[in-house]
């Protein structure tokens, strides 16, 4: 079985070995592919790269730094097609008699580059014809040794297995991520109950971790490529996303509710007293969020009690201890491109790479930022140069960002699961800014609308 990728492994750039065959489009033989680092190539001489011969494997940066970025010039499944041909036609497998001592040195190869594609990529086996090219490709060299069958077998197994887990992800779960109305479920109908289930801060920022990295899981590292392939026209700086990223628009999603579900707790009850206490809960949240690692959460908190209707309470803030707030935001500041907050991620990052527990190895970037530094990077440099040739050079930065979040995502979470408390942070209603500001004039006391503009509440 191919072993857990490592960021070094998919983006570390060496010196590649040449694959044994003639170049293509015109580039002449023995020509550099690399100068330290591969920067350019051309598509077909990218693909031959890709292709093990008997005495040639791609290096594990190639190969998924490759695998990521060949989705903008090529369909998986017809990358899938080409690479087989050039395996049977390279080693001649569509002869009636096959040199057994080449393919036995060949067999193992193959198969490796197929197991860690299917273990990286697994999406890009969904379709039935692209499982057709690996049997047919692996039939071919199974005379030549039976334990290549056997371990098809094994791979296709495992490939099946994720692709079940892939298809019970977090997009599953939504449905409750819509703000309910307030004309038609008012707040005194909805019963809160979060700091009734969960009372300790530490605890919650546990549970808000799971969903986290639950949420995480699922989001397959193409995903960040195909949010700009085929995009639109962009009237904004907002990146769009293409029908291929569910659940990266899930997980997006998730940080939209979490945020409103901070702002609702908070304006839900009546009484000043009891809101600068929820307040002062989600501050202690959002701190534990900060030490565990967990900054989409994290920031998600500070957002939602940055919300209008939130932060027009100036009577209940005067009740509310705000200096660990006021920290928190100065981590979380956008100035200097999110200075302080990126220091912090390079912080946990190194914890997470000299971790003594798995407490310490938990690393969360705040998401939006992360696609909005991918976007640019994708906007800012071309991806084919003036020759035609493939911007290599820019699609192993692509892979340094994407890697470093593969690595993150695969964090197991050492906290124990708390079922009611994700249940609640999945399900509980959730209100607009709109309807929680009606709710607001519902239940504070009747002041003149002068006095109650003035006064904040």
């Amino acid at each position: 079985m191919p072993r857990t990728l490592r960021t070094s492994d998919m983006v570390t750039p060496g010196s590649l070995g040449p694959p044994p065959s003639e170049p293509t489009d015109g580039e002449q033989a023995g020509q550099p592919l690399l100068d330290g680092a591969l920067s350019s190539a051309s598509l077909d001489t990218l693909i031959q790269h890709l292709v093990p011969t008997a005495d040639y494997y791609p290096e594990k940066a190639y190969i998924f730094t490759f695998l990521l970025s060949s989705r903008l010039f090529i369909e998986p499944q017809e990358l899938l097609a080409r690479v087989c041909h050039l395996c049977i036609e390279q080693q001649q497998l569509d002869k009636p008699v096959l040199d057994k001592a080449r393919v036995r040195k060949f067999g193992p190869k193959l198969l490796q580059l197929l197991a860690e594609w299917t273990e990286t990529f697994p999406r890009d086996f969904q379709e039935e014809s692209t499982i057709g090219h690996l049997k047919d490709v692996v039939g071919r060299i199974a005379p030549c040794d039976e334990a290549y069958r056997k371990r098809m077998h094994q791979l296709l197994q495992a490939l099946h297995q994720k692709l079940a887990a892939l298809g019970q992800g977090p997009e599953n779960l939504l449905g409750t991520d819509k703000p309910v109305s307030y004309r038609t479920k008012p707040p005194a109908s909805i019963h809160r109950e979060l700091l009734g289930i969960c009372s300790d801060p530490y605890m919650l920022a546990q549970q808000l971790t799971h969903v986290e990295l639950d949420q995480l899981r699922h989001i397959g590292p193409e995903e960040f490529v195909q949010a700009f392939v085929n995009k639109e026209p962009l009237a904004s700086t907002k990146p769009r996303f293409s029908d291929k990223t569910n659940n990266l628009e899930a997980y997006v999603k998730w940080f939209n509710r979490l945020c409103y579900l901070v702002a609702t707790e908070i304006c839900m009850p009546a009484k000043k007293k009891q809101r600068a206490q929820v307040i002062e809960f989600f501050i202690d949240v959002a701190r534990e969020c900060f030490n565990i690692g967990n900054f989409n959460s994290l920031m998600a908190i500070i957002s939602g009690m940055n919300m209008s209707p939130v932060s027009r309470l100036k009577k209940t803030w005067a009740k509310v201890k705000t200096a660990k707030f006021f920290i928190l935001e100065h981590q979380m500041d956008p100035t200097g491109n999110f200075c302080n907050y990126r220091a912090a991620l390079r912080g946990a990052a190194h914890r997470s790479l000299t971790a003594h527990s798995s407490q310490e190895k938990i690393v969360i970037p705040f998401f939006s930022l992360l696609i909005k530094d991918i976007y640019f990077l994708n906007e800012g440099c071309a991806n084919r140069l003036p020759n035609g040739h493939v911007n290599f050079e820019k699609f192993l930065e692509l892979a340094k960002q994407v890697g470093e979040f593969i690595t993150w995502k695969q964090v197991e979470c050492p906290f124990e699961q708390d079922l009611s408390i994700t249940h609640y942070l999945h399900t509980a209603p959730i209100f607009s800014e709109d309807d929680l500001l009606m709710s607001l004039l519902s239940i504070l006391p009747e002041l003149p609308p002068p006095e109650r503009e003035s006064n904040g509440e």
